[in-house]
């Protein structure tokens, strides 16, 4: 990516900001000439005290010079003061400014992103974390390198060149040869790196993932007491990354020696030239302070560019991971659509093909109802394909071919925050937010009471256990169960009071009593409602008004509990596979025998 391919892309970023960078540009100009004020002030001054001494001149006689000389110089620097201040401070501001517009703009955009961008490697949490954090980091700090280094240290250099041409065309000329011989050094040097800094990114990105999968894992971890193997995992990546990082800075020392000696040869030469025309006669003495001076404002620009570049390839390659994160298209959820009309809750898929990566199928040719105000169960083995179908009726998914339609109308015709403001989910383990019950329950529903909340944790059954603890509903997430966490993510589900459900083994972690509670609570909330539910209880399905056995991908058998069960085919395998885990034989005989006890 070039400085200009950059720009552009920041510009609707930087565009705000109009006012502040046009100030910045005219400060830059009163400053770069001001940098011009010493070279000229040696420059008379060594030629007013050579023709004092000429003339046989004393102290006496001087003072005029000393004085219009410090005056000038002194008034120069209460000038640069301001001049200094609002550069810096225009630089900072927009640093930080247009910093908090990318980092909202990146969060904001990759949120609306369907889960076919998140199921990508490259966009696991960690990678995507440091992705945006460097990319806004390295934008943000190549803006204020633009403001404060690059455009007062080039506007310098132009106007001391400038001068030295108006004084002498072939002092000017040696002074600029430089300039090309630093460029073509610093070409030479990127494609020498070419590469490196995306690799040694994609090393931070490996790393900081392991970081964070280490600590989400801990308890694994420690079970497994694989805290060396994690420890030694961590260090091979990090001595693969130290040692690319070795070999870069090694390069990039090298070449800037050779800069710097380019730098000093310059220096040189223009001494040479100047020394030749003043015994020449054709320059006075302070030409050569003159020249001297000017050839470092020009060469300034050049010791500092080193350090410049460094930092602009190092924005780059994090700039273009970055941009191409959030300008991405195809992952963009849709928005707008269909928004003002009552949704039913008839779904129908036709035809439907769908995989989460490319050129893997996961489910194949499915076609299926689901009637409105009725509850339909998907049913199969682990890993059949169930929650994939509830996931692109919610349309967090696209699929590669065929439709899905709600209410006769296509699924993508349907604007998606009205569709899924619809739609209540409660899966086989939901995410629980750091924060209190309160605010956690109220997900469901912002702007809710206090007391909606109460009746919602009512309904999901864990209304006693909050009542009992000393912060009640102000009670920190982190202390509570497996189990109660389950029951807050389905008293979320209530407090949304959704006319379409989907369940994905919502009881999958709670215990026989709290199993039997929460099935009362999901029966309620069946009522006038499409339920979609997915489940390894029978208890949650049997009574479902249409089951869907679903085997590796595709459906295998359609009807009800009853029908199905005659079939003989995989539903009764099912059915019995469970019966003979609960030893529901033993079970029934216990509860029999009580019975005629009692």
């Amino acid at each position: 990516m070039t400085l200009s391919q950059l720009l552009k892309r920041l510009y609707p970023f930087l565009k705000p900001y109009r006012f502040w960078i046009l100030v910045s540009l005219g400060i830059t100009i009163v400053g770069a000439a001001l940098a011009q004020v010493n070279p000229l002030v040696v420059h008379y001054t060594v030629n007013s005290i050579q023709q004092l001494l000429n003339e046989g001149k004393e102290l006496a006689d001087g003072w005029h010079v000393i004085i219009l000389i410090s005056s000038i110089l002194i008034g120069k620097e209460v000038v640069n003061i301001f001049i200094q201040f609002w550069q810096k401070f225009i630089g900072e501001k927009l640093k930080v400014e247009v910093g908090r517009d990318l980092s909202n703009y990146s969060v904001d955009r990759v949120l609306n992103y369907n889960l076919n961008f998140y199921a990508l490697k490259e966009n696991e949490t960690g990678r995507l974390g440091t992705r945006i954090d460097r990319g806004v980091e390295g934008l943000t700090k190549t803006i204020k390198n633009i403001f404060v280094d690059i455009l007062p240290l080039f506007a310098s250099a132009l106007f001391a060149l400038i001068i030295m041409f108006n004084a002498n065309v072939y002092v000017g000329l040696v002074s600029s040869v430089i300039i090309p011989i630093y460029f073509w050094l610093s070409n030479k040097q990127a494609n020498v790196q070419k590469g490196v800094r995306k690799t040694i990114q994609e090393f931070k990105e490996e790393r900081n993932n392991r970081v964070i999968n280490i600590f989400s894992s801990i308890f694994v971890v420690k079970s497994f007491v694989r805290e060396k193997y994690e420890s030694e995992a961590h260090e091979k990546l990090n001595d693969q990354l130290s040692t690319v990082e070795i070999k870069h800075h090694r390069t990039n020392f090298f070449f800037d020696s050779l800069k710097t000696f380019a730098e000093q040869i310059g220096v040189v030469a223009v001494i040479i030239v100047t020394a030749y025309l003043v015994l020449g006669r054709q320059m006075d003495l302070g030409a050569i302070m003159l020249h001297i001076l000017l050839f470092n404002n020009i060469a300034s620009p050049i010791k500092h560019l080193h350090r410049i570049y460094d930092e602009y390839n190092e924005a780059v390659s994090y700039a273009e991971g970055f941009f191409n994160t959030i300008e991405s298209r195809d992952y963009l959820t849709s928005t707008g659509g269909i928004s003002d009309r009552k949704i039913s809750g008839d779904f129908e898929m036709k035809d439907l093909n769908f995989g989460y990566v490319k050129n893997k199928v996961v489910l194949h040719d499915i076609n299926l109802k689901i009637p409105a105000g009725k509850t339909t169960a998907l049913v199969g083995l682990s890993g059949a394909g169930k929650t994939t179908i509830i996931n692109l009726l919610a349309k967090f998914y696209q699929p590669n071919s065929g439709a899905i339609y709600l209410d006769n109308v296509p699924l993508n015709d349907w604007d998606t925050d009205f569709l899924r403001n619809n739609i209540g989910v409660v899966l086989q383990s939901n995410h629980i937010f750091s924060g209190t019950i309160e605010e956690n329950i109220r997900y469901g529903l912002l702007e809710a009471t206090h007391e909606q909340i109460v009746e919602a944790a009512k309904q999901a059954y864990i209304h006693d256990a909050i009542a009992s603890m000393p912060d009640q509903y102000k009670t920190s997430t982190q202390n509570l169960s497996g189990g109660q966490k389950q029951r807050l993510s389905i008293a979320r589900m209530f407090l949304r009071n959704p006319k379409i459900v989907f369940l994905d083994e919502p009881t999958a972690s709670l215990d026989a009593v709290a199993t039997e509670q929460i099935k009362n609570s999901l029966d309620a909330i069946k009522k006038d409602r499409t339920v979609v539910i997915i489940s390894h209880n029978i208890s949650q399905f049997v009574d479902a008004d249409l089951i869907y056995v679903i085997q590796e991908g595709e459906i295998v058998e359609t009807g009800n509990h009853s029908d199905l069960y005659k079939m003989n085919g995989l539903y009764k395998d099912i059915i019995d596979s469970n019966a003979r885990s609960f030893n529901f034989e033993k079970l029934a005989g216990t509860i029999l025998n009580n019975s005629i006890t009692d």
